[in-house]
């Protein structure tokens, strides 16, 4: 049962804006400046709200030490200088009770008395501690009242400071506040704490603009710097954008000797184009040797198919003259051309060799060279394994003796031997030799230097093509020289079986 396909879904607003790359790098870029913006925004008010805390606190504890300092002179409750507006003060004595504060303190929170008017009566009254301090300074010396003696009253002592936060109304004004609770020792009265407070307004007033500096700064910010990603991330890919038109119209074109322009900068876009052209003059010279190979191929067939149909016409009509010899020959010719095109094509795809099966290319040298007539074969061999398949190595073998056997004038030497860890298969004839320039060309497909041979004496010039692709999918070389007697060498080197399983073929 066939499956009903629906109607194909276009993409969504959403999903154009953001399949860009100039969308996904400015997204990207805003967000990571956010997000750095965020994280810096939030160190620069902690610590300017840290700051401020800090000179609050100083501010508090300068109070609360003046405070204390008068206390530890043997200062009275009353005598104490707590006339400060915008500073609550509180002296509290070592059970809790408060025994003096500022005087327009209405409310406080924080410190650890909620009172702001001192208690009368009872161990801790401003009347009841100003005689008890005068007493007390008649009886120690401290004043210097009553008793005439000159010495220093002995002053108390007075500890580090410890700081907190909370709020205090002062003439029916509520702000917070920064405590600092600085304790003194003093004697004749045990250990009182001083709580004093500095205004937070300025800190909060500095943090508050600060925040807002940044809420309204950083919106601004941000979209100069997605706008700026934008731009340049436009301009960038700008060279991408042609590369892709040109590529597209080549698509539609077909026409692969187009080539897509090359920015002149030196980034990574540049070499994609470079790269991207490489391809496209690679794959237009695949191509256009596939039409060749094609072409010529048709072009090598069709002379046997036709000899071989006008031989079977005319012994259709007249069975007496029927060439049963040359029809034979046209048809192993063609069975010959189509085994050599199947190999050609299995070795264009990519046809992996054989590396664990051995050969003895001196036997096989040997089996190639007996029987052959018309000129005198010389075999000289010793034993040597290379790796790979044998009806391979045979072809190669067989395609260059027959090379030799069409040019020589009269006799073929070919000599198997050693040279380290490699073979060398040399095959020479006494012929006319290669010449120079032609020394590569002989090796393209469809290549017969002697434009006068005969089809049926020349092949199809496919032989030693064959031959060297084979030698190059097994890792070895094949290439042409100048015999001795002054026709073509032709020598064949390869890993020997041993270093070809080590190294691997090419």
């Amino acid at each position: 049962m066939r499956r009903l396909r629906g109607p194909r879904r276009e993409p969504g607003p959403r999903r154009r804006l953001f399949g860009s790359v100039r969308s996904r790098a400015a997204l990207a870029a805003t967000l990571v400046v956010a997000v750095a913006l965020l994280a810096a925004g939030t160190a620069v008010l902690l610590s300017l709200r840290a700051g401020l805390l800090d000179q609050a606190g100083t501010r508090a504890e300068r109070t609360a030490r003046e405070v204390a300092t008068e206390l530890a002179a043997g200062r009275t409750y009353g005598q104490l200088s707590l006339d400060d507006d915008d500073r609550p003060v509180q002296v509290v004595t070592e059970d809790g009770s408060l025994v003096a504060a500022s005087e327009d303190l209405e409310r406080i929170s924080g410190t650890p008395t909620t009172a702001v008017r001192p208690a009368r009566g009872g161990g801790g009254t401003e009347a009841g501690d100003d005689s008890d301090s005068d007493s007390g300074h008649s009886g120690h010396g401290g004043s210097g009242h009553g008793s005439g003696s000159d010495d220093p009253p002995e002053l108390g002592e007075i500890d580090d400071a410890d700081f907190f936060d909370g709020s205090a109304t002062i003439d029916g004004d509520a702000a917070d506040y920064r405590f600092a609770a600085v304790p003194v020792e003093v004697r004749g009265r045990g250990e009182l704490t001083v709580y004093a407070g500095a205004p937070l307004d300025a800190e909060q007033s500095a943090v508050n603009t600060a925040l807002t500096g940044m809420l309204t700064g950083f919106p601004l910010l941000l979209g100069v710097v997605a706008g700026v990603t934008w731009l340049v991330t436009r301009r960038a890919l700008r060279p991408v954008e042609g590369i892709r038109r040109e590529m597209a119209a080549i698509t539609a074109s077909e026409d692969l000797s187009r080539r897509v322009p090359v920015p002149g900068t030196h980034d990574e876009i540049a070499r994609l184009a470079r790269a991207t052209n490489e391809t496209l003059a690679a794959l237009e010279t695949s191509v256009e040797r596939q039409r060749r190979f094609v072409a010529d191929a048709s072009h090598e067939l069709r002379s046997p198919i036709a000899s071989l149909r006008t031989q079977l016409e005319v012994g259709a009509a007249h069975p007496g003259l029927l060439d049963v010899d040359g029809a034979v020959q046209d048809t192993v010719r063609l069975q010959r051309l189509a085994a050599d095109l199947l190999l050609l094509a299995r070795l264009d795809a990519g046809e992996r060799p054989v590396a664990d099966a051995r050969v003895d290319l001196a036997a096989l040298a040997r089996e190639e060279a007996a029987g052959r007539d018309g000129v005198r074969v010389t075999v000289r061999t010793e034993s040597a394994e290379v790796a790979g398949s044998r009806g391979q190595w045979a072809r190669v073998v067989a395609n260059v003796l027959d090379n030799a056997q069409r040019h020589a004038r009269s006799a073929v030497e070919v000599t198997v031997r050693g040279e380290g860890g490699r073979v060398v298969v040399a095959v020479a004839d006494d012929g006319d030799g290669v010449p120079e320039a032609d020394r590569e060309r002989i090796f393209e497909r469809f290549v017969r230097l002697d434009a006068a041979r005969s089809r049926d004496d020349g092949g199809a010039g496919l032989g030693l093509a064959i031959a060297r692709d084979v030698a190059v999918r097994h890792g070895g070389t094949l290439t042409v020289g100048t015999a001795p007697a002054g026709g073509a060498l032709f020598e064949l080197r390869l890993c020997r079986a041993q270093a070809h399983a080590a190294e691997g073929p090419g």
